[in-house]
């Protein structure tokens, strides 16, 4: 009889009693858990806007200069291979024209075409920025190259000589890109780029560090024109 009982009270003991004990139960756990979970949401939410933000305020800062001169250091490692190079060098851009002085050889654009001059050699190749690599990393996309084709999210954080640099990791969204990711370091307070890590695939690293950063500066109205006179006994490669 007790069986009987048992057998004709446990669909009205789970219909009456478990399923609201059990639903109870979970509205109890979703009211304090779900602060929790927006919580969380809202902070990842609000780490993409601060990198994209910040980036935004970098793009902004740059465009407000007429035109801005660069020293820098600039560092090509590949352990696997055993490469470890530095060197220092200097750009000078204004728009898209820069001038840009590395390893002995200046480069030159001129809002058409690009001079290459090996005093080395004494050569000079000449060719048409269309020809050029659009994935490159050049001195006048330095500034601005994250706007497009990577998703931005924030890294770490450094102190450098009392400065705090605010990594941003960006990921390239073409997945035949020879780039992993590239590590681009930001001043907090001025928004001026500090330091640009390329990691590519292959293992090879390029790390730019920026040791002077000056807007507004006097030049010479020709600083940006190739002058074919002084080059007078070099050989010219035009492409």
């Amino acid at each position: 009889m007790k069986k009987k009982l048992i057998f004709w009270l446990a669909p009205i003991l789970f219909k009456k009693v478990l399923v609201p004990v059990a639903v109870k139960g979970y509205h109890k756990f979703a009211k304090r858990a779900m602060p929790v979970v927006l919580l969380l949401f809202m902070t990842a939410f609000a780490k993409a806007q601060t990198a994209q933000s910040l980036l935004k305020e970098v793009d902004t800062k740059v465009k407000s200069y007429d035109n801005i001169a660069i020293d820098f250091k600039y560092a090509l490692s590949n352990e696997a291979e055993g490469v470890n190079q530095e060197t220092k060098g200097n750009v000078v851009m204004a728009g898209n024209n820069y001038k840009l002085s590395l390893m002995g050889t200046t480069q030159l654009f001129d809002g058409n075409n690009v001079y290459t001059i090996v005093p080395e050699d004494e050569e000079i190749t000449i060719s048409a920025m269309s020809d050029q690599d659009e994935n490159a990393i050049t001195p006048s996309k330095m500034l601005s190259f994250f706007n497009e084709g990577y998703t931005q999210k924030m890294d770490i954080v450094q102190k450098v000589n009392g400065r705090q640099i605010q990594f941003v990791k960006l990921t390239p969204m073409d997945s035949n890109s020879d780039v992993k990711y590239t590590l681009l370091g930001v001043d907090a307070q001025t928004k001026h780029i500090h330091k640009l890590i390329i990691t590519q695939k292959n293992g090879t690293k390029v790390t730019i560090t920026v040791n002077s950063f000056k807007p507004n500066q006097p030049l010479a109205k020709n600083v940006f024109v190739f002058d074919k006179t002084k080059y007078a006994d070099y050989y010219i490669n035009k492409l």
